[in-house]
């Protein structure tokens, strides 16, 4: 149970492989499948406007796929229709929660029962990270980006308060979805930048030890 009345106990849940939604980060996302249609209508309709992204587990066999423990509910923000129905929206990160269990019912989308209990945090003000090396933390990501071929504004990067430039970051590089789960379970800012280290880290290794045919594919 929500120990905050204005925190809803059930949600509706956009299973999105690879996404990542962080608290008071945005994410623009194209809606265009039905049953997502109708999400984004029921969603509307509320007070809270609230969409619980999450990610799904790969399971064989073409069976509906579980989902991960932790999503991040996103407050929607703006939403644009286009001419043949579908929508250009922006969720705004409210705050984590813990799935404990799918909701059945006639809904054509998933819904789940959460829990809001232990990210309090996310729903405070912004974090600072007290051990942030900035030049360095630049500089590693300025290797990263080089090699996974991707361009950024530094100037911005470099005068962005320490969560804007970590959130935008864990969102922004390419990681496995695997990997962007552990970003978003994270305790704090500071143990998510030394997971965004370490992961930035793990690739630079992987491709200095790949062979220059295995580098361009």
């Amino acid at each position: 149970m929500s120990t905050q009345p204005d925190l809803p106990d059930s949600i509706a849940l956009f299973p999105l492989p690879g996404a990542l939604l962080l608290p008071r980060a945005r994410l623009p996302l194209h809606i265009f499948e039905p049953r997502y249609l109708a999400m984004l209508e029921d969603c509307m309709k509320t007070r809270e406007r609230l969409i619980g992204l999450i990610q799904p587990r790969a399971v064989p066999g073409g069976e509906a796929a579980r989902l991960h423990a932790i999503g991040c509910a996103g407050r929607l923000t703006a939403f644009s229709e286009t001419e043949d129905g579908r929508y250009m929206i922006t969720l705004t990160g409210m705050s984590r929660f813990r799935l404990l269990s799918e909701v059945e019912g006639f809904a054509p989308y998933r819904r789940g029962q959460i829990s809001w209990d232990g990210f309090e945090r996310d729903r405070g003000p912004a974090e600072r990270d007290p051990g942030l090396d900035r030049p360095a933390f630049l500089d590693l990501l300025s290797r990263y980006f080089t090699a996974v071929d991707l361009s950024t504004d530094w100037s911005s990067l470099k005068e962005a308060e320490d969560e804007l430039l970590i959130n935008a970051l864990s969102m922004l590089c390419p990681f496995p979805p695997e990997e962007r789960q552990a970003l978003l379970e994270a305790p704090s800012l500071q143990t998510r930048r030394e997971t965004l280290v370490t992961l930035m880290e793990f690739a630079l290794r992987g491709r200095s030890s790949a062979t220059p045919g295995e580098r361009m594919q």
